[in-house]
This record gives C-alpha cells, structure tokens and sequence, in this order.
C-alpha cells in the first residue's frame, strides 16, 4: 500500500474570511494508478443514508460533486442510483459504512443493475462539519433614529472527512483520502456586523477532491 501526504495551509483574511488549515492523506490500495474511467462509466458519491441531520453531508457531496465534474469525471447523481437500486438504498435498508458495501453488492440483482447504470466506481463519504467552540459575543439595539451592532464574537469549526473509492467492477476498496480543515471565523461589529467566515467545508471538499482525481482518472 502506498501512502501520499498532502499538507494544505490557507492563512487568514481580514476581507474574504476568518483562518483555515487544512490537512489532506491519501491511502493507496493498489501498487499503480487506477485505469480511467471508460466511455459510458460514470462515478457515483454516497454517504450513510440513516443519519438525523444529513444538511452537512449534502452540501459536501455537492461540493465534490461540482469539483470531480469539473476535472472530467462524469458523477452520476445519488439520487439516479438510489432510484435505481430501490429499495436496497432507502434508509432502512442502506449500507451503514463503505465495509457494507460486498453485503450490498451480493443482494440479488444489485450487481446487474448497477452496470446498467454505468457506476464504475462509488465514492463512500462519511464525516461532518461541527462548531467545536465559541467565545465572545454581541449587543444589538434599535431605538429612535438609530440601530447597531457593539461586540466582538468568534467561534471554532472543524470540517473532517474519509472517502473509500470502490471498484464496482473488481469488488474492491482503491484507496482512501480523509480531509480535515480546521478553522476560526470572527464577527466584529461597531454598529454593522463584518462577518469574516472560515470556510472549512469548502476548504476540505478541494483538499479530498484533488486526491480523489489522483485515484480515479477521467478517460
């Protein structure tokens, strides 16, 4: 197995947004790059399916989405597939984790229809974006003839996830990126808020996507 590192630091702004690092590996399964996805095969993103609040994991696969289709790799939509395997994929039914995904696989009829679909490879996500911490605060106030904001609020939030690429053809796991971009966004105010946002969402989508090309390219 071979094992790449790839360190992505992004500093602070004071006028697009608050301090973001980021922190990007990449496990290799097989010894040599992976052969590119041929005409008709497409490349398809899933996540756990029995989750309470999924607005995060949404928002991340979209991002990787956008960025995979940009470098070339056709991404199927999950919805297509999920429709296509009904019921396998419903929540109640729906792997739990990429180790689930041969007990997926070996259901009658799976297999069949996923080659009709074209997925080549499916890309298992799991992770979240959280706040991890908060200090300061804010005082508003309206009253006759004026309105503002006074204070200093700043807040901690983590973004961390794993993606397992599957061969659908070979039964097998590619290789593995996880993604963790840490960072700190600030809200000074003097009269009008000025929210300086970390994005660390979008930060670890273009850390794991570039990875992610490197384990799959497109034709």
């Amino acid at each position: 197995m071979r094992r790449e590192l790839l360190m992505l630091y992004l500093g602070c702004s004071a006028v697009l947004g608050g301090c973001v690092s980021a922190k990007v590996e990449q496990y290799r399964q097989a010894p040599t790059r992976v052969a590119s996805i041929a005409k008709g095969e497409s490349v398809v993103i899933l996540s756990r399916g029995q989750h309470g609040d999924r607005e995060t994991e949404t928002d991340f696969n979209r991002c990787l989405a956008n960025v995979l289709q940009r470098e070339g790799l056709p991404v199927m939509e999950e919805q297509a597939l999920v429709d296509a395997l009904y019921p396998w994929l419903e929540p109640r039914t729906a792997p739990l984790n990429a180790d689930a995904l041969p007990k997926l696989l070996d259901q009658p009829g799976v297999e069949t229809r996923i080659r009709a679909a074209g997925v080549r490879y499916m890309i298992w996500i799991d992770g979240q974006s959280e706040t991890t911490g908060s200090a300061g605060g804010l005082s508003c106030a309206v009253g006759p003839g004026f309105a503002g904001c006074f204070g200093f609020g700043m807040w901690d939030k983590e973004s961390a996830y794993r993606a397992e690429v599957w061969d659908l053809n070979q039964r097998s796991s590619v290789g593995k990126v996880s993604s963790r971009a840490t960072g700190t966004s600030y809200v000074p105010a003097f009269i009008v808020p000025i929210p300086l946002i970390a994005r660390t969402q979008s930060a670890a989508c273009d850390g794991a996507a570039e990875q992610l090309v490197d384990l799959v390219r497109p034709g």
